[in-house]
């Protein structure tokens, strides 16, 4: 089975990007043929800095390398080095309703963030269904709030079988199960847009000044505590082990203990937890020809098969000969 996935250069990659999505492609690599993309076209939606849209594009890179993707088993890119799915997008916004990009809800709640509108953003979904239907990928890790995506691919990628030939591959959506909710410091889901973020491989010492930051509530010290309602508590249960999680618990609810202590013991495990990938990645820093090595092959890998799906698609429509 062939999975596809893609993530936005749009700042620094936070534990939620992590533990939230990250973690499982990782894992789905040794199960299936991955195909996964730094989608730098999306990001001109919001109309990034040029110089940070190319910085950002590498640190995603080198990320992702430094948290275990393998490319001997995977096929990783830079979306913008595999021009033809561009193509492809303007073939499938040619059967594509006005009615259906209307109805997504991606673009309501980016315009209620505050983003200007701009028809990039509007019509990101038949991008973003070129980016799965491209590759012919089977399946697309999405998280549950992320389905209509899927739907809105599936819906185009029929569409257009029925005009023309049954030539382009129906995708199924992977509903994520997330380890847990991953709160940001204000309590919100963590996200870039809210800047309430925990970089993965921010310095110690800004690490540590990011955790202890979390927002608690005001419960006096010795009094007892409900770890089910405590922002620190569900990013303990990320990153520490069972029996250890257990005494925290213990310790919530008899009272006693203030919420700085937690936060101590979550700034340890988490710095702990990304170590060896810190590490990793400071090699990285000092390799980047073997990281832009490793886009420039993915490229290629991943352009053999748009190229292919695009001539037939091509030829379906009528713009070239079968």
């Amino acid at each position: 089975m062939r999975v596809l996935s893609g993530i936005q250069p749009s700042g620094r990659l936070h534990i939620g990007n992590y533990f939230g999505a990250m973690q499982q492609h990782l894992e789905l690599q040794s199960e299936h043929d991955g195909f996964y993309f730094i989608a730098d076209y999306h990001a001109l939606t919001s109309n990034p800095d040029p110089k940070e849209l190319a910085e950002r594009s590498l640190d995603v890179a080198m990320d992702y390398l430094a948290l275990g993707l393998d490319p001997e088993k995977t096929v990783f890119w830079r979306q913008s080095d595999v021009p033809e799915v561009l193509e492809l997008a303007w073939l499938l916004s040619c059967v594509t309703p006005m009615g259906l990009l209307q109805r997504c809800v991606s673009f309501k709640d980016k315009v209620a963030q505050g983003l200007t509108p701009n028809h990039g953003l509007f019509a990101y979904p038949v991008l973003q269904a070129a980016d799965i239907l491209a590759f012919n990928s089977n399946l697309v890790p999405v998280g549950a709030d992320q389905k209509q995506h899927i739907e809105v691919t599936r819906d185009i990628a029929t569409r257009f079988n029925n005009a023309y030939s049954e030539l382009l591959t129906i995708p199924e959506p992977r509903i994520i199960e997330s380890v847990a909710v991953v709160p940001g410091v204000d309590g919100r889901k963590m996200s870039k847009s809210y800047d309430n973020t925990l970089e993965i491989f921010a310095p110690p010492k800004q690490a540590k000044k990011q955790i202890m930051r979390i927002v608690t509530d005001s419960t006096p010290v010795e009094d007892p505590k409900d770890p089910a309602t405590c922002n620190v508590f569900a990013l303990l249960k990320l990153v520490a082990e069972p029996s250890e999680l257990a005494e925290w618990e213990t310790r919530y609810r008899s009272g006693g203990m203030g919420y700085g202590d937690a936060k101590k013991r979550l700034a340890e495990l988490m710095l702990a937890y990304f170590e060896p990938f810190r590490e990793k990645r400071e090699d990285l820093t000092k390799n980047l020809d073997y990281v832009h090595g490793v886009l420039a092959n993915g490229a290629a890998r991943a352009g053999a098969v748009a190229r292919d799906t695009l001539n037939k698609a091509r030829a379906a429509v009528g713009l070239t000969q079968a």
